[in-house]
């Protein structure tokens, strides 16, 4: 079966987005795919589109290199938490040099990492991006380690404690 927008508007399960994968991957183009249904309106479409996505491995996301930007963009401003977390699991995966550092979007983790109104898979996905950003200054990397021993972790669900932890003890 084509993927088209309806099917993926229709796609809930972790079946059918290993299906979506499966397609993509025989199809040989992410990019193309990433371009036309990651980035849709309906947040059904992005999000199914981006859990295929999820499904590949790294050397296939690497496709995805050339929209870093765009993904960021995406993830900053979604209002739909699925497409966030998914969008921000893609960029985790993706290669992060100095270049690509953006003040903006690190502002961004910071705030959502110990926001406790966020969901933790974003809280922590927000402090792994913001841990590898900071990484090129010492100075960041230093405002980055007292906010999160600052943290009041009985807030914090067992997962974004772990991934603190695993941050403050350079396990990560």
């Amino acid at each position: 079966m084509a993927i088209t927008s309806e099917r993926l508007r229709q796609t809930f399960s972790e079946g059918g987005a290993q299906e979506i994968y499966q397609e993509i991957k025989a199809g040989g183009d992410f990019l193309g795919f990433a371009r036309q249904y990651a980035f849709d309106d309906d947040y059904r479409v992005a999000r199914s589109a981006l859990w295929g996505l999820t499904k590949a491995r790294s050397e296939e996301l690497s496709e995805l290199q050339v929209i870093l930007n765009e993904l960021i963009d995406q993830a900053m401003q979604t209002k739909n938490s699925s497409v966030r977390r998914l969008t921000m699991n893609i960029i985790e995966r993706l290669k992060m040099d100095e270049d690509d550092l953006r003040i903006e979007f690190l502002d961004f983790c910071l705030e959502h990492m110990v926001s406790m109104e966020e969901f933790p898979g974003i809280q922590t996905l927000c402090m792994k991006l913001a841990f590898r950003m900071c990484r090129f200054y010492p100075e960041l990397t230093d405002e980055l380690m007292r906010t999160l021993e600052a943290m009041e972790t009985s807030y914090y669900s067992p997962a974004v404690k772990n991934v603190r932890n695993k941050i403050l003890s350079g396990k990560l």
